[in-house]
């Protein structure tokens, strides 16, 4: 469907019609699954003057453009570019903007292994991380440097789910010509869009909610205009690329993520809920919960919540926690949060404010154990 009439509907209509062309693909609804390296031009000037659409297999091919496009469309982004994971799109968006003797600030919540990646190959590389606490707006100004590039968003944060002021921190970034990159792979562009709200960089694990079948891996980073140039030419120079035969299973998985989010968020709210009110629960971080302190800013920006929640127990020793896990029946035990299966894990995360700044730890805590849940 051309890109003019896509404007006019909405997200749940996108997502059965983004990127698709039966008219280049004979007919067929879906695009035939590419496998290939090579690509034959029909002579040499065809070559020299690179006019084809396709040129090479890990440049681009059918099956990437339709996931590629039909991605772009639902972020509202000028274009987007593939990753073999969620992590791999987190760290390709931050070296394509930050270089030798740059300065990135962090979120103190962020999911883990990016922390890992700034405390490691990037300080490698001279990027120097400074981790701010998430339930900064405005005041993240104070932190900008002369050497300030970016700084990276997650909303939630990982595990304690603080709520960021966006648009307050985009615009303040803005300012002072910093760029901003996103991880939304939570809420996705169906519950938050972050290009709308000022974003430069939107960035998913499309092995979540995207690809939604946990039998996939890969990421996407959609870009601003001022983001695009730079984005796209590190992805190449990297070498990134995702197989055709994950590409179909996560461009499958994006048709229903409008029924499967819906679930999600109704099933995770009743579990908040129910929560809430254990007596051996002290405390529930799920943003649609109006006890939860950034629910009004997720009111005021989010459409949805997704089916990610976590909780603290009251007093109970990690033994007990790990008995209380052990003894489920409906939940498995493992990473991610994406499909169809309810998961439970114990979890200890880094306290969501900048100790080694001063500052005392906004939360404090022995565990967590995080839920993910499709149906109740």
């Amino acid at each position: 469907m051309e890109a003019k009439c896509l404007k006019k509907i909405n997200d749940r209509t996108l997502l059965t019609h983004a990127a698709v062309n039966p008219s280049e693909h004979h007919g067929f609804i879906n695009p035939a699954i590419f496998r290939g390296s090579t690509v034959a031009f029909p002579n040499v000037a065809a070559l020299a003057e690179g006019r084809q659409p396709y040129r090479y297999g890990r440049w681009d091919n059918p099956t990437s453009t339709a996931l590629c496009e039909a991605i772009s469309t639902l972020e509202g982004a000028t274009g987007t570019v593939l990753c073999p994971s969620g992590l791999t799109a987190c760290t390709t968006a931050i070296l394509a903007i930050c270089g030798a003797g740059d300065h990135l600030l962090v979120p103190d919540s962020v999911y883990g292994p990016v922390r890992y990646f700034c405390a490691t190959v990037a300080r490698r590389m001279d990027i120097e991380t400074t981790y701010y606490d998430p339930r900064d707006g405005a005041g993240i100004a104070n932190l900008f440097q002369p050497n300030t590039r970016a700084v990276f968003l997650e909303s939630p944060g990982s595990g304690t789910f603080e709520i960021q002021d966006v648009p307050t921190i985009t615009a303040v970034a803005h300012e002072c010509d910093i760029c901003v990159l996103m991880d939304n792979s939570w809420a996705t562009p169906l519950f938050l869009k972050p290009l709308e709200l000022g974003v430069d960089i939107s960035i998913m694990a499309a092995t979540k909610y995207i690809g939604g079948h946990s039998d996939v891996m890969l990421g996407t980073i959609a870009c601003a205009p001022r983001a695009w140039e730079q984005v796209s030419d590190m992805h190449f120079q990297l070498g990134q690329f995702v197989g055709p035969d994950d590409v179909t299973l996560v461009l499958r998985g994006l048709r229903t993520l409008d029924v499967r989010l819906q679930r999600h968020q109704e099933s995770a709210l009743t579990i908040a809920r129910w929560l809430e009110q254990h007596p051996e629960v002290s405390r529930v971080f799920y943003p649609a919960l109006p006890s939860h302190p950034g629910h009004a800013l997720w009111q005021r920006d989010f459409r949805g919540a997704s089916g990610l929640l976590s909780f603290v127990t009251r007093s109970s020793s990690s033994n007990a926690v790990a008995a209380m896990i052990d003894g489920l029946k409906l939940f498995t035990i493992g990473y991610s949060w994406d499909g169809f299966e309810s998961l439970a894990l114990p979890w200890t995360p880094v306290p969501c404010a900048l100790q080694h700044n001063g500052r005392k730890p906004g939360i404090s805590y022995d565990c967590i154990s995080v839920w993910k849940t499709l149906t109740t």
